[in-house]
């Protein structure tokens, strides 16, 4: 189903919630920046400020705006004046604020860093929203929520959906090719968000929607299916990318939860960001990091499939866990971001023995059911691994410079990133943290 048809289906679903899709509109097509003036038009707006920085200006912004001022169109502007990443943090999001020019209508050229930045500025203006896309390179497109660093913790933070998508595909073909492999990636993600999504629902009774999940379902096969077309740039195989990145958004609107389109790969990636904010690690593309932590998660499942639950072994290692130990080894590998995250904690009560408990009566009951969900939703690790080579993508974690002692410590910190039941939640539960990262990564 197109994107548009998709919107126009906005309603009353079986699952018993009205799904908004929060767009109005998606024009991803060839030559799609030229119907801007008219998209702007349709908003009654005569005036725009432009988003976007060096690099989305001189690629697609410098046309958007010669398109505009040719239909009599104001256009007021700020671009960020780099070639290099933005860091979205506050200074970022400050600096846009500050260079802000009132108009009828805000439009961001740009793909995830301005798209975040570009959606609250629309949300603080209560203006009309445009994202003019540059590479189809992450899942935020359709989202009401912005990815930001804030006090040196990676948050999403609500902001404002765009009202409408626009990716010219003669740009998108045109972008850096780890941009694209960074769409896969962040599309391969979804394996593992509909799996826990499913066994969450299963354990920790949270809330479901065949909908959203066969849509999530349909847009990653296309994906994956097209993958080998994508080292040629071929049109159709970056249009189905960029239609996966805008409908990932719309599932997650729909869903009213992120379930739909990230779970623990998506933990990884952040704990990489955080200390990469905190200790300068080197950090790569959202995607990237999310297609190799993918194939971290579908390894951890193949582990998982081997256990046995042991119900004595999992109550002597919850008695024994020291929360404060765990703490301060969290502070030093993750870093200043750790403090939320221990914050967090405290509200949320997962390391709880009662709560624990319970969740493990359900772990060891519904254990079958939880193996069937993993064959049923996710490839094998080999799998995985060849639709990373087939688009010339970091193969794992190990290919992105993760030595095996901070593989470990990163599947051990995700859990603690979200109030999320994620699987390496599942590993604690079980009491099987400590043999998982030895016998995974012999650490």
């Amino acid at each position: 189903m197109e994107l548009n048809e998709i919107i126009a289906n906005d309603g009353l679903c079986e699952c018993g919630k009205i799904h908004d899709s929060l767009l109005k509109k998606a024009v991803i097509c060839e030559k799609a920046i030229d119907s801007i003036p008219d998209l702007v038009k349709e908003e009654s707006a005569k005036s725009v400020f432009m988003l976007a920085d060096l690099n989305t200006y001189a690629c697609a912004g410098e046309k958007v705006e010669s398109v505009l001022t040719s239909a009599g169109i104001t256009v007021k502007k700020y671009v960020f004046p780099t070639t290099d990443v933005i860091e979205p943090d506050e200074k970022a999001v400050g600096s846009a604020i500050m260079h802000y020019v009132d108009c009828d209508m805000v439009i961001g050229v740009g793909s995830g860093v301005i798209n975040d930045i570009g959606k609250i500025v629309a949300s603080v203006s209560k203006k009309t929203y445009m994202i003019v896309g540059t590479a189809p390179s992450m899942d935020g497109y359709a989202s009401a929520t912005s990815s930001m660093a804030r006090d040196g913790l990676k948050v999403s933070l609500p902001s404002k959906c765009p009202d409408i998508v626009v990716g010219d595909l003669d740009v998108l073909c045109n972008a850096p090719m780890d941009m694209i492999r960074a769409g896969v990636g962040d599309m391969l993600a979804k394996y593992v968000s509909i799996c826990e999504w499913r066994i969450a629902t299963l354990l920790c009774g949270e809330y479901w929607c065949d909908k959203v999940a066969n849509m999530v379902r349909t847009a990653l096969n296309e994906v994956v299916t097209l993958a080998p077309k994508l080292m040629q740039r071929d049109k159709q195989a970056v249009k189905a990318v960029m239609d996966g990145m805008v409908l990932s958004g719309i599932a997650a609107n729909y869903a009213g939860i992120s379930r739909p389109v990230s779970g623990l790969e998506h933990y990884f990636s952040h704990v990489w960001d955080m200390r990469g904010l905190d200790k300068g690690t080197k950090v790569f593309l959202h995607g990237i990091q999310c297609g190799s932590a993918t194939a971290e998660v579908a390894k951890l499942y193949e582990y998982l499939k081997t256990i046995v639950p042991d119900k004595q072994k999992a109550l002597d290692f919850v008695n024994a866990f020291d929360v404060e130990k765990y703490n301060a080894e969290m502070f030093e590998f993750v870093g200043t971001g750790a403090n939320a995250m221990a914050e967090q904690e405290k509200k949320e009560g997962k390391y709880d023995k009662q709560k624990h408990a319970v969740r493990l009566e359900k772990i060891i009951e519904n254990w079958t059911k939880i193996i069937k969900i993993m064959d049923e939703e996710t490839p094998s690790y080999a799998n995985i691994i060849d639709i990373l080579k087939t688009i010339g993508a970091p193969i794992n974690a190990t290919e992105l410079g993760k030595d095996n002692e901070e593989i470990a410590k990163t599947l051990t910190f995700s859990k603690d990133i979200r109030d999320k039941y994620v699987a390496s939640r599942i590993l604690w539960d079980l009491g099987i943290t400590n043999e998982a990262i030895r016998d995974l990564y012999n650490v």
